[in-house]
């Protein structure tokens, strides 16, 4: 569960208090909880909350005098754990017209359709902005409803209504992109925090910084300008088991023992490129790891070790098998993964062939000149004799699963966010596309399952 959260108490000579604007940017790890985006706390009577809802809804809800002043609470569900959104609250309660008093941007349009709509009263107080009233960035008055995710550029205006194109705009594509710096005016209580990174020194010039009130704040590659793949708790299996997920979705811990199995796939899929990734093991028990066709392996009835299904395969962490095409552990491809183990993965799907490494060192004989190479000689495809595991004209997904009868495995996946888990890797390898940050040399012409990487 998240832990980790912002704090500040602003002192005195706030701009206006009925206007201001908050926009972020944040990437959800979780829809099934209530998560805070941001607190302005006095007492239970008198604050203002921002939140996703357990249901995925947006809520934002004004309280004064123990009396609802404001409550927007959208029809829309946030329940995208794949990409970031850019969400804007842009207040001026001195306006006539009572639904223009808050505004509700996310991606740059407009939100309209609420299935709560209180409209503050003329000349409310906004909250947003109050002298000394405790700050709350990711949680709910620092004990509860932790925010689940990832945040980046994150603005708070005292004494202007700003609208989204103040703070994003459209690219020729029609895509919804971020302006790193914003021509704004903060106010006396303004901040712009988590600009580059994990920093929360305000960069508004203000000099409003923050403080990291509980757990970690980790660095991170994936952003609004370049999003990772993660593991997806979307994609649900059709077993008991399908773990727990954290670390922005980074890390799969396994909950159950015996016949309780679970896998956790992607959130990219891949029809072409070449691409690099690395996993450590903490725990192996039965870990397989590998890529497939994620509908056709989801949609099974019985575990991956049971039926080694086509359109997949995998390494069997316990013996170094290959597990494929309904054979039944007759390929061997390097020796058992140890707990901690980094298994490196180069998957080549323009010629649909495939490479496992361990700690550094390709396995089969593999060189990484092959790899950039593309000489088959000791992939994995060739190893089995068969390509059909990745060529079926469909997307092929990285996966991670357990299938111990007893036990349990975890997983913790960089897919180029330089960390497993919460963990720096130790000394970054070498990485020609520039895109991500990886524990051993990425073989040239890969690159990381990302947006930047997609559309290189």
């Amino acid at each position: 569960m998240a832990s980790t959260y912002l704090t500040r108490t602003p002192g005195t000579g706030q701009t206006s208090r009925t206007k201001g604007t908050l926009s972020v940017w944040l990437k959800r790890a979780k829809t099934d909880e209530e998560d805070f985006i941001f607190n302005g706390f006095e007492s239970s009577s008198n604050q203002i909350k921002i939140t996703f809802k357990s249901d995925a809804k947006l809520q934002i809800n004004t309280i004064q005098s123990g009396s609802n002043h404001l409550v927007y609470e959208t029809n829309r569900l946030f329940r995208d754990t794949s990409a970031w959104y850019h969400i804007v609250i842009a207040i001026d309660t001195t306006l006539a017209t009572a639904g223009d008093r808050c505004r509700l941007y996310v991606n740059g349009v407009e939100e309209t359709s609420f299935s709560t709509e209180t409209h503050f009263s003329q000349n409310d107080l906004s909250f947003l902005t109050e002298d000394n009233r405790i700050i709350y960035i990711g949680s709910q008055q620092g004990t509860a409803n932790y925010f689940d995710g990832s945040m980046s550029h994150y603005h708070l205006i005292d004494g202007t209504q700003y609208q989204a194109s103040d703070f994003g705009e459209f690219d020729a594509n029609g895509v919804w992109k971020i302006k790193t710096s914003p021509s704004v005016n903060y106010g006396t209580h303004g901040f712009f925090i988590l600009k580059d990174g994990n920093s929360v020194t305000d960069q508004s010039g203000n000099s409003n910084n923050f403080t990291v009130g509980g757990g970690t704040l980790t660095n991170t590659e994936d952003n609004p300008s370049n999003v990772f793949a993660t593991m997806n708790p979307l994609n649900q299996t059709r077993f008991d088991n399908d773990g727990v997920y954290s670390n922005g979705n980074t890390k799969l811990t396994m909950t159950a023992d015996n016949a309780d199995r679970g896998y956790g796939f992607t959130t990219f899929g891949v029809t072409q490129g070449k691409w690099y990734w690395e996993v450590k093991v903490p725990t192996t028990e039965r870990a397989i790891v590998g890529v497939g066709d994620a509908q056709f392996v989801s949609a099974q009835t019985v575990p991956f070790f049971d039926i080694n299904p086509s359109y997949s395969i995998g390494l069997n962490c316990t013996n170094g098998a290959l597990n494929y095409n309904g054979t039944s552990n007759s390929s061997y491809y390097g020796t058992a993964v140890s707990a901690n183990d980094i298994i490196q993965f180069a998957l080549d799907m323009d010629n649909y062939l495939f490479w496992y490494g361990i700690n550094g060192t390709w396995l089969n004989s593999a060189t990484q000149t092959e790899i950039e190479n593309g000489t088959a000689t000791n992939d994995v495809t060739t190893a089995i004799g068969t390509q059909n595991v990745i060529n079926n004209g469909e997307p092929i997904f990285p996966f991670v699963c357990d299938v111990s009868g007893t036990g349990k495995s975890n997983f913790e996946c960089n897919f180029g966010n330089g960390y497993f888990g919460t963990t720096a890797v130790a000394s970054a390898g070498t990485n020609a596309s520039g895109i991500g940050i990886f524990e051993y040399d990425v073989p040239t012409g890969y690159t990381a399952l990302s947006t930047k990487g997609l559309n290189e």
